[in-house]
């Protein structure tokens, strides 16, 4: 099995770097190549294979297969012993295959193929531990996706009086014809919404964290949940001004909130998936105020540190015997150094610290956003977003790795365990490190010229500090938010559970269907239906074969007396 890895995780790399290094040839001579294939032309439709080549596709791909080609050599060690390894490896590579579906298509049929996939896959993927949690987990993830997908579905009927799927051809045309394209550009912020996890559909996010943490780091960084923001990148040509705005109060508003959530939340893979949905939340206010190049590049870097802080807390939950309560953590730098390097590494460039690569992107958002004519709501909210970033990256290393050791006193922690997870990470650091500022000066020909006054220039690092502040307060007054008799409590189970988003959007909502459903069931499907359906064609018949076999079993009789009648008849006639 390690062999097969192995390979898979070679050739992986190596088609990585040709897909990296085309897509730099493509920047920088500006090309665009399109494969298109007709499957079928019918009254007018016709309904084409497309392979849109760019240098966005091509960066975005590169991206996705190196990290599938480490989190394989990561999952070889995490996963060892597992019966069926074989099939989680396949399952993931059906999900990058479905993931490639989505990017290199511009024709919204084949972009259904992959974007139903990803849900389909990514629900297999949840449920792969199989107990009660893991099932509730993935039909949430399931059910949150289908919404999206049924998006797609009414975009496409939306692009059918077009005649074509292929919506890149037809940008020109979407701008000037306003017919469908409102309902097709709601159809398409509703599809990405969910996929992307924004208010209202954010609670299917942590609920996938019962996948296992190579999933996880998969999906988390660069597949299922960018899928969204990849598809809003693909279609921003379309959107109104007042979509764009609609748009960034939605995702300003998810990011608030799953900052406030992941600085009261003690599971350690809820805290990054939170962190996640942060970053997403980001990324759609950058693309929203129209910087869709910026919200890119930002997907891009996001998807090295987060692929590596889902690793490095997989390696860390997998020494602990599966233990994913950050409260039970504590002093790791001492048994983990180099895992812990790693974490620290990772959690920095979250933060946007100067000169790791989290900071080219994230810097340069903050600051074009302050450029940007806002309210003050929105510059606050903003920032006070930025903010809690810092303050739950910092209260969760203060919690792993500089705090009191919490575990048992007898313990057999060495990092010595899970070498090949280590390799994985490894591989990871040093393009977390560099990767910034090496794409910063490769995407953009034109640098960005902000110019801001000091005040507003020196807001972000303001917010950093403050931050950092508040995420060791956080972590000094952990035991009020722990004890039921303060008040602080409450606020924390609020805040960690996402402002009541699980019961808003999922368990409030479900009942009114399944009481529906009930209705229907007993007065329809076992009531009307059954008497007039199966249950009275089958008396029916009964009633008739029942006639027919007494008719059969006295044939004779019956036929003498048919003859009785009709000489009866006769001789009354004549």
């Amino acid at each position: 099995m390690s062999l097969l890895c192995t390979l898979i995780f070679t050739v992986f790399l190596i088609i990585s770097l040709i897909f990296y290094f085309l897509g730099l040839y493509f920047l920088h001579f500006n090309l665009e190549i399109y494969i298109e294939y007709k499957l079928l032309f019918m009254n007018s439709i016709s309904l084409e294979m497309v392979l849109f080549l760019d240098w966005v596709s091509f960066m975005f791909m590169s991206f996705v297969f190196f990290i599938f080609s480490l989190i394989v050599k990561y999952s070889n060690e995490y996963m060892h012993g597992d019966k069926n390894l074989k099939r989680f490896i396949l399952l993931m590579m059906l999900f990058v295959g479905s993931m490639m579906m989505v990017i290199l298509s511009p024709n919204l049929v084949s972009i259904l193929l992959g974007w139903d996939g990803l849900g389909l896959v990514s629900y297999v993927l949840v449920t792969y531990y199989q107990n009660v949690k893991s099932y509730n987990a993935g039909m949430l993830t399931a059910l949150s996706n289908r919404i999206g997908d049924a998006a797609i579905l009414m975009g496409i009927a939306c692009m059918a009086d077009i005649g074509s799927w292929n919506f890149t051809l037809y940008s020109e045309y979407m701008k000037i014809n306003s017919s469908n394209i409102l309902l097709l550009m709601m159809m398409i912020v509703l599809a990405a919404f969910t996929k992307s996890a924004q208010i209202p559909f954010s609670s299917w996010l942590p609920a996938a964290m019962a996948a296992p943490t190579p999933v996880s780091s998969l999906v988390h960084s660069s597949t299922l949940v960018t899928a969204g923001v990849y598809l809003l990148f693909r279609f921003s040509f379309i959107f109104s001004v007042e979509m764009m705005k609609f748009m960034l109060f939605i995702s300003l508003l998810t990011m608030f909130m799953a900052g406030l959530g992941a600085n009261f939340e003690f599971d350690l893979k809820k805290i990054i998936a939170l962190s996640t949905l942060s970053q997403l939340g980001m990324m759609v206010t950058i693309l929203s105020l129209g910087e869709k190049n910026l919200a890119f590049f930002h997907l891009l870097i996001h998807a090295l540190f987060k692929a590596l802080l889902f690793m490095c807390a997989g390696a860390i939950i997998h020494n602990m015997g599966n233990i994913q309560d950050i409260r039970y953590m504590g002093g790791f730098i001492n048994f983990f150094p180099l895992t812990c390097a790693c974490m620290n590494i990772s959690n920095m460039a979250l933060c946007g610290l100067p000169f790791l690569s989290g900071f080219y992107s994230k810097d340069l958002i903050v600051e074009n956003f302050s450029m940007k004519f806002s309210s003050i709501f929105i510059y606050v909210i903003y920032y006070l977003s930025v903010g809690l970033t810092v303050s739950y990256s910092m209260r969760l290393s203060y919690y792993l790795i500089f705090g009191e050791f919490n575990m048992l006193s007898f313990h057999s922690f060495s990092e010595n365990k899970n070498k090949i997870m280590l390799k994985g990470m490894l591989g990871l650091v040093f393009l977390v490190i560099f990767k910034g500022s090496i794409l910063s000066w490769l995407l953009f020909p034109t640098p960005y010229f902000i110019i801001l006054p000091l005040h507003m220039k020196m807001m972000t690092l303001l917010v950093i500090f403050l931050g950092a502040l508040l995420g060791f307060e956080f972590s000094m007054m952990k035991y009020m938010f722990m004890n039921k008799s303060f008040k602080l409590y409450n606020l924390s189970m609020y805040f960690s559970g996402m402002w009541n988003m699980p019961i808003l959007s999922t368990f409030g909502v479900n009942s009114y269907f399944l009481k529906l459903g009930k209705i229907y069931f007993k007065k329809i499907d076992s009531g009307w239906l059954e008497y007039y359906g199966s249950n009275g064609l089958f008396k029916l018949l009964m009633n008739f074969s029942q006639i027919f076999q007494l008719i059969s079993r006295n044939h004779l009789k019956v036929f003498l007396f048919i003859i009785l009648l009709i000489t009866i008849l006769l001789i009354m006639i004549y």
